[in-house]
């Protein structure tokens, strides 16, 4: 919530204020903009901010409860046998889930960092402030990515130790390879909805494009790439290209690879053969990652309070 301030704004919903010294406080007793912080210094402090609004707000508890419950719910009622190709199966099971939960739960998440702090008041009174733009992008991006990789780790963390439990440690490097590739795919379209929002006007915009890209990366984009492979027999380059361009093909084909491509089929089974290694599709995650959150920092230098 928010309410007026006397210059007839609104007082963000952090529960901070502006000091006499021109810098802001924080409803969690740290200064920013007040020329005594560096950059880095800066850059924690809106994270940090980030960060316990997210679980004040009881996101993080949220996400962890919608995580746990889908991965326990289809690892218990798998019916996979106790052996590790059984643990394999499970983890092939957990990726296909992975594809269409996590995205959408990451840009719901995002969808409102930027545009929706700009409605609550929150960061008009921070572009007021010496602090850059580009600082305060990328602070809330790194205050969310953090409760949604804990989420992450967490919920199907409890995945994990029951296929622990029921088959042993023979083939859990494979889980754990699973939950690490996940954690990439969730900060992916977190970054992916950070952009989104520094562009979006109104929220209301923000959540129709979020509700647009997880419809193409996650339904369109691979009957797409699998209706063109069948049209034409395209190179190996030009499906690597394919696999690229969508971070639900990299994260596939990364989880595929570990598993030798066991558990899937249509356009999953043709990731595998792209040729690439885990080191070249782990970097092509990370720049997933990487390339968004630079231009929602760009994109934030254009926008008009």
């Amino acid at each position: 919530m928010t309410a007026p301030s006397r210059e007839g704004g609104t007082v963000p919903d952090d529960g901070g204020s502006p000091r006499p010294d021109g810098g802001y406080e924080t409803g969690f007793g740290h200064r920013i903009g007040d020329g005594s912080g560096s950059a880095r210094r800066q850059l924690a402090v809106v994270a940090e901010t980030e960060y316990r609004l997210a679980v004040r707000s009881r996101w993080a508890v949220a996400l962890t409860v919608v995580f746990a419950a889908f991965a326990l719910g289809l690892t218990t009622f798998s019916g996979s046998e106790v052996s590790p190709e059984g643990f394999d199966r499970v983890v092939a099971s957990l990726a296909v889930l992975a594809v269409y939960l996590v995205p959408l739960v990451a840009l719901a998440f995002g969808y409102d960092a930027v545009v929706g702090r700009e409605e609550s008041g929150w960061l008009n009174a921070l572009f007021a402030l010496p602090v850059p733009r580009a600082t305060v992008v990328l602070g809330s991006y790194l205050g969310r990515a953090v409760v949604l990789a804990a989420s992450v780790v967490v919920g199907f963390g409890l995945a994990g130790w029951f296929l622990v439990r029921e088959h042993g440690l023979a083939g859990f490097e494979t889980y754990v390879g699973f939950l690490l590739a996940v954690v990439g795919l969730a900060l992916s379209f977190l970054a992916i909805a950070v952009a989104l929002s520094a562009v979006a006007s109104e929220k209301t915009h923000a959540l129709g494009g979020a509700l647009l890209v997880w419809a193409w990366f996650v339904l369109v984009h691979d009957l797409l790439a699998l209706g063109l492979i069948a049209a034409f027999s395209p190179s190996e380059t030009a499906v690597t290209a394919l696999l690229l361009s969508n971070p639900t093909g990299v994260f596939r084909a990364l989880v595929l690879g570990s598993l030798g491509a066991a558990g899937d089929a249509g356009f999953a089974a043709v990731l595998t053969e792209a040729g690439l290694s885990t080191g070249a599709l782990a970097v092509a995650l990370c720049l997933w990652i990487a390339v968004p959150v630079a231009l929602a920092a760009l994109l934030i230098r254009r926008r008009t309070l």
